[in-house]
């Protein structure tokens, strides 16, 4: 299964693990699932850190190898995606993230619920 980890998961994964789903936990932790973290979540955690509304538990850079995630860019596939989307959800980290996840046939981890409305498979945070 190939899992794009939405920011709050990546969050949990990095310092409050606890909070996850027990299936989010096995699927996470499963070697032969790959994870993925959008751009756009660490762009989104980087601008909530610059402005003092969070405190990562790591740095970004270590925190996608401590993850044993990678990194999954934004395309022009992905920003053409994003236009066509209807707005179930306005958060535009979210809108890509969702659009990301379409596009490259990804398994969101999440526990927003609004996510589910787009058709996408999300398995719960």
């Amino acid at each position: 299964m190939r899992l794009l980890i939405d920011s709050h998961t990546f969050l949990w994964i990095l310092g409050r693990p606890e909070a996850l789903s027990n299936t989010a936990r096995q699927a996470l932790g499963d070697r032969d699932n790959e994870r993925v973290v959008s751009v756009a979540s660490l762009w989104e955690i980087g601008i909530k850190v610059s402005t003092g509304k969070l405190i990562a538990p790591m740095e970004l850079d270590a925190a996608v190898p401590f993850a044993a995630a990678t990194v999954l860019p934004i395309s022009t596939a992905h920003i053409k995606r994003v236009q066509a989307l209807p707005f179930h959800h306005r958060d535009p980290f979210d809108r890509m993230m969702i659009a990301q996840a379409i596009e490259e046939g990804l398994t969101i981890v999440t526990r927003d619920r609004i996510f589910a409305a787009y058709g996408m498979p999300v398995l719960t945070a």
